[in-house]
């Protein structure tokens, strides 16, 4: 494709400034045309920082919508509106980037893939923790069979203390839940992407509410206590179809000594193991003795060069634009999301019924 793909911002606060916004300008191969958000005045600061001269502002997404010209959406709203959002502007002919989770529910995940199907255009969603250079290289190295088969993982995303207080974070009818939803769904997806292993058979799960506290040393400060209807901690034990099993541990605020940021995870097959933990390691025996190997992920080498590191936010943006203008699949396909989003779905399921939840595929 030789014109420069216009891109439409539906949804203007954090996740939109945080990573989308900077990332998109960064790559400097598309236009940031037109920006929406139900708060006028957020819309017209993201279109003067990040916009071209004549972007356009709206207030009602259904009106960037309508324009002909903008070939691709981010939708960076609250978890509940994300399946709508991007239906309505998959069926409107643009390409959909969803920021993750898919959707609030497993049905809506289902409802979007279908309409991506429907109308031919591509959907991905924004699992940034694919495009680390340390999940690359592990990727890379996993598809070399180094690992053999993978029969059991762990996922973390565990904090001690890191309750977001602003925004709908703590809303569960406009989130759909808390740090299993919110960063538990980043290692999910990483773990699974990893394995490369989408049937789920079966899942246990326990959601907490243990420590609502806002006086609890929380670094961002305090909170409604009357505003906090989400968990503050869930887990899960999945089986999947052939036998291997995944453990998923997610918290915003946890009594632990070893808080473990999101997108990490720990990795057993019948070759060799790997972690990501703040690092990647490998670790496996070879002539009769154990054997830990910690590949090197910085990009300098040299004196006075440290190289120059491409964030995963940009990372994500050029893999994306180079996927609508090549006409590839996605690296984060639609299908794969949406196993993540219905898994999350039964944890949660399960937490509330204290049974076991199958699936019947």
């Amino acid at each position: 494709m030789s014109k420069r793909l216009k891109v439409g911002i539906i949804g203007c606060g954090g996740i939109a400034n945080g990573k989308h916004l900077p990332s998109l300008k960064a790559i400097d191969r598309v236009d940031l045309a037109a920006f929406c958000d139900i708060v006028a005045e957020k819309a017209e600061k993201a279109a003067r920082e990040y916009g071209t001269a004549d972007a356009k502002v709206y207030t009602d997404y259904r009106e960037l919508l309508k324009d002909g010209t903008i070939d691709v959406v981010h939708v960076c709203t609250p978890n509940k509106s994300h399946a709508q959002i991007s239906i309505d502007a998959l069926h409107a002919g643009k390409h959909v980037m969803c920021e993750k989770p898919m959707a609030k529910t497993a049905a809506d995940a289902r409802r979007m893939v279908e309409a991506a199907r429907e109308s031919g255009k591509k959907l991905t969603i924004g699992y940034q923790n694919r495009h680390r250079p340390e999940s690359t290289y592990l990727k890379n190295v996993i598809n070399r069979g180094d690992l053999g088969e993978i029969y059991f993982a762990e996922a973390f995303a565990v904090r001690r203390r890191g309750t977001p207080n602003w925004g709908v974070f703590l809303n569960e009818e406009e989130q759909g839940g808390g740090p299993l939803i919110d960063i538990g769904t980043h290692s999910l997806d990483l773990t699974l992407w990893m394995m490369d292993n989408y049937k789920p058979r079966m899942v246990v799960g326990t959601t907490y509410k243990k420590l609502p506290n806002p006086d609890c040393a929380n670094p961002w400060g305090g909170w409604d206590v009357n505003q906090h209807t989400v968990e503050d901690s869930a887990f899960g034990f999945i089986v999947m179809v052939d036998g291997a099993t995944i453990i998923l541990k997610s918290s915003w605020a946890l009594n632990t000594i070893e808080p473990i940021p999101e997108g990490s995870l720990a990795l057993c097959g019948t070759r060799a193991g790997a972690q990501i933990k703040n690092g990647l390691s490998i670790n496996k025996d070879e002539f009769g003795k154990l054997v830990d190997i910690y590949p090197d992920m910085k990009a300098g080498g040299v004196a006075f060069y440290d190289g120059v590191a491409e964030t995963p936010g940009i990372t994500e943006a050029n893999r994306w634009i180079d996927a609508i203008e090549q006409d590839t699949d996605p690296l984060v396909k639609p299908e794969q999301a949406c196993v993540v989003s219905e898994i999350l779905e039964a944890i949660y399921q399960s937490a509330r019924t204290g049974e076991p939840v199958y699936f019947h595929r």
